[in-house]
């Protein structure tokens, strides 16, 4: 017997900046999506995500950062590449820092703060499909440049962005390469 999988978890796709519109996303729906992260899984309550929400002026702001940065420490320059950065940005209603905090106590192991961060992400994202609100994480080397934009408190990082934005039209249904079958082991 198949179990029939809940829409939201099925239908939620990638919605890349190149995809938006440029209809604003309101504080309150920026709200929902923090407060949706807010209930995520956490061992030892560490609560280790923090999020920077960036946007008008500060947004550009980083965009011009981020197109910078990319100039300055990148090895073999791509004009294009240098372009695409940019137009994330500029395309986006909104883009979060996802960030996380190290737990200062390190009562559990970094590899789990770091989850339970992508399970906030994860609560986001699926908020955020149920309010039509595309999405799409991205970790680009340049968060390794993140502190120099930012003011993060000590042990806390930059994982990636989160860019935002409304979209016209349907996703495409979505696939999986492999069945789950072939990903499991049953042991008796």
């Amino acid at each position: 017997m198949k179990t029939q999988l809940p829409n939201l978890i099925v239908s939620r796709r990638s919605v890349f900046p190149g995809q938006y519109n440029n209809q604003p996303i309101s504080e309150a729906e920026i709200k929902t999506l923090l407060e949706a992260a807010n209930w995520a899984p956490t061992h030892r309550r560490t609560e280790p995500w923090r999020f920077k929400v960036v946007q008008g002026a500060a947004k550009d702001s980083l965009g011009v950062f981020l197109a910078k940065s990319y100039k300055d420490t990148i090895a073999k320059f791509s004009v294009m590449k240098h372009k695409k950065i940019s137009e994330k940005i500029e395309q986006s209603a909104v883009v979060i820092a996802i960030c996380m905090q190290r737990d200062p106590l390190e009562r559990v192991p970094e590899w789990e703060e770091i989850a339970a961060v992508a399970m906030a992400v994860q609560n986001m994202w699926l908020t955020a499909h149920e309010l039509k609100i595309g999405a799409y994480w991205s970790s680009p080397s340049l968060i390794s440049e993140m502190h120099n934009f930012f003011d993060f408190r000590d042990g806390e990082r930059c994982l990636g962005f989160f860019y935002l934005g409304k979209y016209d039209g349907e996703l495409d249904p979505g696939t999986r390469l492999t069945p789950i079958e072939v990903k499991t082991e049953w042991l008796t």
